[in-house]
């Protein structure tokens, strides 16, 4: 080459970055949060996305689900904030996945929809009297406790002394040990003013929790036992008789046994040490009654009683009646017999297992197809089961499918909306990120006046629109 002749550059050029693949995430509890964060993390395909709540606040059952009492678990939070914080995921609060948004406004704006919305309604126990006033779902008790602005801060009152809960899961035991729990040990969480004010007032002294199988069956961890054996102030009974049972004689040789031994031992330990302790006549007190089974909510105008059945296990470990009845003379029953997911608009649903039906996480219509650009993640998908980390390797599992099917979703939506766009073409105002750290910032403004601990939930929809400028 002489030196008249032109420089070439001989470097091959950049290639063009592919668009970004744009995935919307509907619900922003932690299978949604972790379904971005599986997104945002892998470096193969480019990425940008939006999650999408209809509450202003971010977070699902961390912030309307756990016991104000359990701020350890509370903390998971702080990793989850971490992840809305990704320069490439987008909070949109404020909009209703079916009404706001539907799937078909999504597949202009989308590549693809994962749906991560939650079981978010209770099973009910279908007796006769479980409608009367003071027969209520546990979800609506821990809803009302954790500040949803769905709930009525004021629709409870307390006003019974004895009370039965249903249930023998974690749920169950947040909820006995809430209402046994005074105003001053609550003080220093994060429970709305009102619904202290209401617990302060509380004359409920007797807790009954009904497992319909025995100890052995029972859901809830041994965390949750101690705490509820290390309350002040709080006598927990359990009958010796119900928790005589030697795990030899469950049968050795059949199959699942050792898990059942191995999620169970503790928790039949800790129960057989409480049925030793001798009540001492404290204020309050949780009573365990293990093969017991909802028959009849009695009452008139509000619940009065409720009669149950007593149970057993047959030789084929099916629960049959005993025979036996009682009655119990509660003011009050809250149901916490499991959770079921709610259907979407336009989205396949199995009624019979209240989940969206799927196959790797990628949503299955009627005849077994796959829905393309349609994934599912945490409790919709799988049912309600496992612990918040659970779903970490869930949303890991359907973002593996998503990725792998990228170039075809690509093709299906060559150039996608904005979803500024879309939000304005229906004329919606939704809020963002910095609408949720406002929301944050008048909680911990409102602890600070009240003296109490870090934060003090706003609770109710006009407080949120206040806090976001809009009241």
């Amino acid at each position: 080459m002489t030196s008249s002749e032109p420089e070439q550059n001989l470097e091959s050029p950049e290639p063009e970055e592919a668009a970004p693949l744009r995935v919307a995430v509907i619900g922003s509890g932690p299978a949604g949060i972790y379904t971005a964060d599986a997104l945002t993390r892998q470096r193969g395909v480019p990425v940008r996305v939006d999650v999408l709540d209809r509450l202003h606040t971010p977070y699902g059952l961390v912030r309307h689900g756990v016991a104000p009492d359990h701020t350890k678990i509370k903390g998971v939070a702080r990793a989850l904030r971490g992840i809305l914080e990704h320069p490439h995921v987008t909070f949109v609060g404020g909009v209703e996945f079916g009404s706001d948004l539907t799937r078909e406004d999504l597949a202009r704006s989308h590549h693809a929809v994962v749906y991560a919305t939650g079981a978010s309604v209770d099973r009910r126990m279908g007796i006769p009297g479980e409608d009367l006033p003071g027969s209520v779902a546990a979800t609506d008790f821990v809803n009302w406790y954790c500040g949803h602005p769905d709930s009525d801060l004021e629709r409870f009152v307390l006003d019974a002394e004895e009370v039965a809960v249903v249930g023998a899961g974690n749920v169950a035991l947040d909820v006995a040990r809430i209402l046994v729990k005074t105003a001053d040990e609550l003080r220093h969480t994060d429970i709305p003013q009102p619904v202290l004010d209401v617990l302060s007032r509380s004359r409920v002294r007797t807790v009954h929790v009904l497992a319909r199988r025995g100890p052995l069956q029972a859901k809830f961890t041994a965390p949750e036992l101690r705490d509820l054996m290390k309350l002040p102030d709080v006598d927990v009974v359990v009958r010796p008789d119900q928790v005589d049972i030697d795990l030899a004689d469950v049968g050795a040789d059949r199959p699942g046994l050792r898990e059942v031994a191995k999620a169970s031992r503790t928790n039949l330990k800790l129960l057989r040490e409480q049925a030793e302790r001798a009540p001492q006549g404290r204020p309050r007190r949780i009573e365990f009654h293990f093969w017991t089974r909802p028959e009849r909510v009695l009452g008139t105008d509000g619940v009065e009683a409720l009669r149950v059945e007593h149970t057993r296990l047959d030789d084929r470990e099916r629960l049959v009646d005993t025979g036996e009845h009682s009655t119990l003379d509660v003011g009050m029953v809250l149901r916490s017999v499991g959770y079921a997911g709610v259907p979407l608009a336009g989205v396949p649903f199995d009624e019979r297992v209240r989940t969206v039906p799927q196959e790797e996480g990628r949503v299955l219509n009627g005849g077994g197809s796959r829905v393309p650009g349609d994934y599912v993640a945490g409790w919709i998908k799988r049912g309600p089961t496992g612990v918040i980390g659970t779903n970490k390797s869930d949303a890991a599992a359907t973002v593996r499918s998503l990725l792998a099917d990228a170039d075809a979703l690509r093709a299906g939506v060559p150039e996608p909306v904005g979803l500024v766009e879309l939000l304005a073409e229906r004329g919606l105002t939704a809020s963002d990120y910095q609408g949720w750290l406002r929301i944050d910032e008048a909680e911990a403004g409102l602890a600070a006046e009240l003296d109490r601990g870090p934060r003090v939930k706003l609770g109710g929809w006009e407080a949120y629109r206040k806090a976001l400028g809009r009241g």
